[in-house]
């Protein structure tokens, strides 16, 4: 009972959204599309999320896995290809500039709070350039290193995304409280289907394609209106 307690804790702590990573600094493009009258209600805020939702998980989730798994199996080249591939993933600079600033935040605060070779040595390659160091392999890394499933770490990756977009919503999109929490409760209940649909998936086998999500994140790099970075 201790153990699982344990482990929930660390999920909750991994997942809130004032871990220091710097999500509050991100919006996954929804400035832009409130900006621009394409999310301006709760339905539009829920499908947007929701296409958030879709794409991350068949590119940032499979490679969150894949590093989880390479960290169990001490296969430091396998968590590098799952790196290296994902930052391809992403068509716009303010996505990648994301996924590298949190990646590496994450590697620096999962050096200190483990015993871990292969972050430190992740976290090297990093300052050295020789790898992107992004965020979805640092959570598979920090999160086999702190003895939390998979499973668990897909449901925190989901929830940590939906969470980014509804947070910023409250900021420049006329909804409420009432309705990003309505909105992050019905989206909770798909997230073991995602998992099941990714948990096989190889890292060749990634895939996302939103371009209006890539269109709108090209925008707002342009655009006049900014609070968040993306």
């Amino acid at each position: 009972m201790s153990e699982n307690i344990t482990r929930i804790m660390r999920l909750l702590q991994f997942t809130d959204s004032t871990f220091p990573v710097g999500t509050f600094s991100f919006s996954n493009g929804l400035e832009t599309a409130g900006f621009e009258k394409i999310v301006y209600d709760r339905q539009t805020l829920h499908d947007f999320a929701k296409a958030q939702a879709l794409q991350a998980a068949f590119t940032d989730g499979v490679a969150a896995i894949a590093a989880h798994r390479a960290w169990l199996a001490d296969d430091y080249e396998a968590a590098t290809l799952a790196d290296s591939t994902l930052i391809l993933c992403k068509m716009n600079d303010e996505a990648r500039q994301m996924l590298r600033r949190m990646g590496k935040k994450l590697a620096e605060l999962g050096q200190h709070l483990f015993d871990s070779p292969m972050i430190s040595r992740w976290l090297a390659d990093i300052r050295a350039d020789v790898t992107p160091g992004t965020y979805p392999v640092a959570q598979g890394l920090t999160f086999a290193a702190a003895g939390i499933s998979e499973r668990d770490l897909f449901c925190s990756h989901q929830y940590g995304v939906v969470n980014m977009v509804l947070s910023a919503a409250l900021r420049c999109v006329r909804v409420s409280h009432y309705d990003t929490q309505q909105i992050l409760y019905e989206m909770s209940s798909g997230a073991e289907a995602l998992y099941d649909e990714v948990k096989d998936m190889r890292i060749d086998e990634m895939h996302a394609f939103f371009p209006e999500l890539d269109i709108i994140a090209s925008l707002h790099e342009k655009g006049n209106m900014r609070m968040f970075m993306n």
